[in-house]
């Protein structure tokens, strides 16, 4: 099985400065503190109201902080953490002009060909920078397809040599935005973005410790929105949770899901039959369900419903 690669619309935000580390740690709800450097953990950053704004992937580095966004996420997060500078040193930069991303998938590509590439299957949050050519890589173990592969991050006008050495290392194969996300949502895991399901509670939609998609710490300090995650902690159940729907092709985004003439949940991206799903947690398990007028069914082997903490 050859190794796929697979370019990732992507966003970039580099934060630096002496007070770069308690700045970021105080808007996301992850605790970037506890993450090894270099390493990364997943966050979300809320409004008031606890519902997910945007949604990143955070490197901490020994000399800045990179987070990497879904296409076009990065200006409003740029916009959203300047607000909250005061006195902090830190300079925030959008590199997403600068910087390319792709994704290898498939077989675990690991090759000893390849000068500083891990040896091991890495653990999720791992990162490490490794020297391809003149390039140098950063690399992020992450789950984009059901298992474990690699985000790469570089300079665009480096990509043709990050290519060009993975050639001769790897038997790659391109596989496109589509097919992995395809794989993605075969595989029950959330992209708050792609999904449509920005606005709504991290809990409801895959992103809370019990989810596939863990991005919130329960233990860190305050940041916006913490005082309904806290409750939520309490409470031990949001009222809507994570499932997977077999649906129309072609059924829109944030389509409604109905029970009756009741509204009890949202769609996300379909992808080959199938979409993730916020949906009630409250419904029988032979209730009827129907999108767009036309009837839908859980599938098999569908997510749970709720928190597993």
């Amino acid at each position: 099985m050859s190794t796929f690669f697979t370019p990732v619309p992507s966003g970039a935000l580099r934060v630096t400065g002496s007070d770069r580390l308690d700045f970021v740690q105080g808007q996301m709800t992850n605790d970037l503190r506890s993450c090894p450097v270099p390493g990364y953990v997943a966050a979300c950053f809320l409004n008031v109201r606890g519902q997910t704004e945007q949604f990143a992937r955070i490197y901490r580095r020994p000399n800045d902080i990179y987070l990497h966004l879904d296409t076009g996420q990065a200006p409003e997060l740029a916009a959203r953490l300047r607000r909250y500078v005061i006195f902090d040193q830190v300079e925030i930069e959008d590199l997403s002009d600068d910087l390319r991303t792709l994704h290898l998938w498939g077989r675990w590509p690991a090759a000893p060909q390849l000068a500083g590439w891990p040896q091991e299957a890495a653990q999720l949050g791992a990162a490490w920078t490794v020297q391809l050519g003149e390039a140098q890589v950063l690399l992020g173990a992450v789950n984009r397809s059901g298992q474990t592969g690699l985000d790469l991050h570089y300079l665009a006008r480096q990509e043709a040599q990050v290519l060009e050495h993975l050639r001769a290392g790897l038997t790659l194969s391109e596989r496109s935005w589509d097919d992995l996300q395809a794989a993605r949502v075969a595989a029950g895991l959330p992209d708050p973005v792609a999904d449509g399901f920005l606005g709504f509670l991290p809990q409801e939609v895959g992103l809370d410790l019990g989810g596939p998609l863990p991005a919130i710490s329960y233990r860190k300090g305050c940041y916006v929105g913490q005082e309904i995650m806290a409750r939520l902690e309490a409470r031990g159940q949001a009222r809507y949770g994570l499932s997977r729907l077999q649906v129309p092709a072609g059924t829109p985004v944030r389509s409604e899901v109905q029970s009756g003439s009741r509204t009890v949940g949202q769609t996300g991206l379909e992808a080959g039959g199938l979409a993730l799903c916020r949906l009630r947690l409250d419904l029988p398990a032979d209730a009827a369900l129907t999108v767009n007028g036309q009837p839908v069914a859980l599938a098999a082997g569908s997510l749970p419903s709720g928190d597993e903490r």
